[in-house]
């Protein structure tokens, strides 16, 4: 089993007498380099050192503080591209067993999650989805008139149909990260928080990430999984996206005695309309959705506009009048990152073998985090995965078609 390594600063001296190397900070050695401790990079280390691989993480901040660690819960299969579906299914195989995999309780709860509509113009839609989606292991309900009021009787008048997914749920996403990062440390893996990542280069047979306090990181194979910040790195090695950061909208009530254990989301052609809520067992209602505000990667900041939560506050009433009353507590944003096209970047580099990826998913990540960080592990190991992940390559950003028709839009 490989291990990291890691030189002081010394002069080492040769035969001759004369300074061979100097190395002016540390240096640390490892199999594999992940640079970005959310929940993408810190369960890719998780599973790498299943794997048996020696392993580096390199995050900004702490761990998960960014958007895996302010984002909404939502532990869902449903309403995604159906190309993701393969990978969210792995992923939630992972939810299922995290107690038992990393020794820790994340407060996953697969207490279901209905995707609501206003009247019943999308419930055609809900139909084909389901349709396709059980093709892919997804199985969906599909809701609507006096069976939907029997079953979710707090629902507005409004609503007018659903489709529901069972196993789906929520997780604490404050407590997920820092976990897999946790299990990766006790499983052997290295973890340097507060270490910022100003460049990754090729130098050799190896990569070589330095940080702004001049510490070198060094391993034949990369994996950046640094969210909004990514491109940046991916841009060094000729592979620039058109990737843009927002921040979700973010509220949480005051408690209430727990009923609610079905994470409910609106589907909506207008986004003002797209509200998502879930309960706790300690009685606080979360909610999000709705307009994103301004987030700034460069300044780590990321921004909660007082009339965002206002619509939030309405569109809450108007799905479940019975929450109107409850007083907020706290609101609070995160930085998200975003792609054209809607899909995330996961897979190799186009340019530099031993260069991974796996950032950019829209918002829609934290479910599939886990999931993300398995086989992006499995893919370095074994060069290759058993989950269809081509759909996510960047090179699709550097065909003829993708960029004629970004071009167009």
């Amino acid at each position: 089993m490989s291990s990291v390594s890691a030189m002081n600063g010394n002069a080492i001296i040769n035969d001759a007498g004369r300074v061979a190397t100097i190395v002016s900070a540390a240096q640390y050695q490892a199999d594999v380099i992940i640079v970005g401790g959310g929940i993408m990079g810190s369960a890719a280390a998780f599973f790498l050192r299943q794997r048996g691989r020696s392993v580096i993480l390199l995050e900004r901040g702490l761990l998960g503080q960014q958007a895996s660690g302010t984002n909404f819960g939502n532990v869902r299969r449903q309403g995604r591209n159906l190309l993701q579906i393969p990978l969210a299914n792995r992923s939630l195989d992972i939810w299922r067993k995290l107690p038992q995999l990393i020794g820790e309780d994340v407060e996953f709860l697969p207490s279901g999650h209905m995707r609501v509509c206003y009247g019943t113009e999308r419930l055609g839609m809900f139909e084909d989805y389901a349709l396709r989606a059980r093709e892919l292991g997804l199985d969906l309900e599909i809701f609507s008139g006096k069976q939907l009021r029997e079953r979710f009787p707090f629902l507005g008048p409004q609503i007018g149909g659903g489709s529901y997914s069972p196993l789906d749920g929520h997780a604490n996403p404050r407590l997920a990260a820092p976990a897999f990062g946790r299990a990766a440390a006790r499983a052997g893996a290295q973890i340097f928080e507060n270490t910022e990542v100003d460049e990754v280069e090729k130098d050799g047979e190896d990569f070589r990430a330095t940080a702004t306090d001049g510490r070198v990181f060094r391993a034949p194979a990369v994996l950046i999984a640094a969210g909004a910040w990514a491109n940046r790195l991916s841009s060094s090695f000729g592979e620039s996206v058109n990737l843009v950061a927002h921040g979700p909208q973010m509220g949480v009530t005051e408690p209430v005695p727990y009923g609610l254990k079905t994470v409910i989301g609106v589907s909506a052609s207008n986004d003002l309309e797209t509200l998502y809520f879930r309960q706790i067992p300690r009685g606080n209602i979360i909610f999000g959705g709705g307009n994103r505000g301004p987030a700034y990667p460069d300044l780590k900041r990321a921004y909660v506009r007082p009339e965002n939560t206002l619509n939030q506050l309405y569109q809450l009433q108007r799905i479940a009048p019975a929450l109107r009353q409850l007083n907020l507590l706290r609101v609070w944003s995160g930085i998200e990152s975003y792609l054209p096209d809607d899909l995330p970047i996961m897979g190799t580099s186009t340019k530099e073998p031993g260069l991974h990826y796996a950032f950019g998913f829209c918002g829609a990540g934290f479910q599939l985090g886990p999931g993300v960080g398995d086989v992006m592990a499995e893919l370095i190991d074994t060069g290759s995965t058993v989950t269809p992940i081509e759909a996510f390559s960047i090179r699709r950003f550097f065909r003829e078609d993708f960029v004629a028709r970004a071009l167009q839009r």
